[in-house]
C-alpha cells in the first residue's frame, strides 16, 4: 500500500521498526496487564485490536499508524499465550508445548506470506474483477486482501472462546508509571541475574536479534553470491523456516526440561556452520545449508524458551516474565540490525558480514556454555 500510493523507500522500514517497539515500550505493562485478567480474554482483546488496526486502512489510516497499532496488539496478546502455556502444562511438558507453539507460528507465517503475495498478485484482483466481487469492496488498493486479513483476526478473537480460564490471578500493587518501571527494572535484574534464567535469556535474545539479521544476510547471500532473483532467494527463508519446524519436532522428541542447557553445543555448530555459505554457489546446496541452519536454530531455541518460562514462572510470574523477555528479545533485534545497517552503509564485504554474524553466535553461545559448565561445577561441588 506505502509503494502503491507514492511514499519514498525508506518509509517502509518504519513497518518493522515500530512493530518491534511496541514489544519494548509496552514491555512494562502488558506482562503484569495479563497476568490480572484471564489470559483468553487479553489474546481476545488483543486480536480486537489488530482487526480493528487492519480495518482502519479502509477507512484512510495511514498504513504506518495501523501497523504500530497491530505491533500494539501483538505486545499484548504475547505475555498472554506464552504464560497460559505456563499454566495449562506442567514444568516438564513445556519443551513438547514451546515446540507446537513454533511448528504451528511457523506454519502460519509460511501460509501468510503465501496468502500475502496472492493477495496483492494481478491474477488475483483480476479473477476478483472478473466475478464481480471487486464491487462490493470500494476503497483504498488491496482492500480484498485487508478484508481477508480481518475475516483471519476475527477467526482468530473467537477461538479464544473456547481457551479454558485456568483461573490464575496475579495482584497489581499499583499502575503509577514511575513505580511499574521500577518493577518492570526489578524484574529484569532478577531474570538476567538467575543461574538458569540469565543463561537462556541471554542465550534467546541473542539469536533473536541475529535472526532477524540473517533474514537479510541470506537475500543478500543469494543475490549476490548464487545470482538468484530477490523472489527466488525467498524460497532460502522458507527452507530455514521448514528447517526450524523440523528442529522444533526434534527437541520435543529428544531434550527435556531437565537437560536443555545441552542443546548449547548445537548452537556453538550452527555458528561454526554459517561461514559455508562463502563457499557454495549452487543453489542446491544453498537450500540444503539453510535448512540444516534452520533445523539447528529450531533445535535450540525451543528448550531455551521452556527453560526460560520454568524459571521466570518461578521468579516471577508467567505474563511479567514473558514480557521481559518479548522486551529483551525485541530490543537486540533493534540493535542488531541498527549495526547491521550501519555495516550495509559502510560498505562491508558480504564475506565480512558473514564471518561477523557467525562469531556473534559462535562466542555468545559459547560463552552461556561456559557459564552453564562453570555452574554445574559449582553446584556438584
Amino acid at each position: 500500500m506505502l509503494q502503491a500510493n507514492g511514499v519514498d523507500a525508506f518509509w517502509i522500514p518504519l513497518l518493522k521498526l515500530l512493530f518491534t517497539l511496541s514489544y519494548v515500550v509496552c514491555g512494562p505493562w502488558v506482562g503484569s496487564w495479563s497476568d490480572h485478567q484471564p489470559k483468553h480474554a487479553v489474546m481476545m482483546w488483543a486480536n480486537g485490536l489488530k482487526l480493528c488496526a487492519c480495518a482502519s486502512l479502509v477507512i484512510g489510516l495511514d498504513p504506518i499508524l495501523a501497523f504500530a497499532f497491530t505491533g500494539l496488539g501483538a505486545a499484548i496478546y504475547a505475555p498472554a499465550k506464552y504464560g497460559l502455556i505456563t499454566e495449562m502444562v506442567k514444568a516438564d511438558q513445556l519443551v513438547h508445548a514451546n515446540a507446537w507453539i513454533e511448528v504451528s507460528a511457523i506454519s502460519a507465517a509460511l501460509l501468510g506470506v503465501m496468502l500475502g503475495g496472492a493477495g496483492v498478485s494481478s491474477p488475483w484482483r483480476e479473477w476478483l474483477a472478473s466475478t464481480g466481487w471487486r464491487c462490493i469492496f470500494e476503497g483504498p488498493v488491496f482492500v480484498e486482501t485487508i478484508a481477508l486479513i480481518c475475516c483471519i483476526y476475527l477467526l482468530s478473537a473467537l477461538f479464544n472462546v473456547f481457551i479454558p480460564d485456568m483461573g490464575k490471578r496475579y495482584r497489581v500493587d499499583t499502575w503509577h508509571v514511575k513505580q511499574v518501571l521500577q518493577n518492570f527494572y526489578q524484574d529484569q535484574c532478577k531474570l538476567w541475574r538467575d543461574p538458569l534464567g540469565g543463561i537462556s535469556l541471554f542465550v534467546t535474545t541473542l539469536l533473536w536479534g541475529v535472526g532477524a539479521c540473517m533474514q537479510l544476510l541470506v537475500l543478500s547471500w543469494a543475490q549476490r553470491m548464487l545470482a538468484l532473483s530477490l523472489s527466488q532467494a525467498a524460497y532460502l527463508q522458507a527452507s530455514t523456516a521448514i528447517g526450524v519446524v523440523i528442529g522444533a519436532i526434534l527437541a520435543a522428541r529428544h531434550v527435556s526440561l531437565k537437560n536443555a542447557p545441552s542443546v548449547l553445543v548445537p548452537g556453538l555448530v550452527m555458528g561454526a556452520t554459517l561461514p559455508l555459505m562463502l563457499w557454495i554457489h549452487q543453489w542446491q546446496w544453498a537450500l540444503l545449508l539453510t535448512l540444516g541452519l534452520g533445523v539447528l536454530s529450531g533445535f535450540v531455541v525451543v528448550p531455551m524458551n521452556a527453560l526460560l518460562q520454568a524459571r521466570g514462572v518461578q521468579l516471577l510470574s508467567a505474563g511479567r516474565s514473558i514480557a521481559v523477555q518479548n522486551t529483551s528479545e525485541n530490543s537486540s533485534i533493534l540493535l542488531m540490525l541498527g549495526g547491521y545497517a550501519f555495516l550495509e552503509y559502510a560498505h562491508w564485504p558480504i564475506e565480512h558480514l558473514v564471518f561477523a554474524v557467525a562469531g556473534l553466535i559462535f562466542t555468545g553461545v559459547g560463552h552461556a556454555l561456559w557459564r552453564y559448565r562453570q555452574l554445574s561445577l559449582s553446584t556438584a561441588a
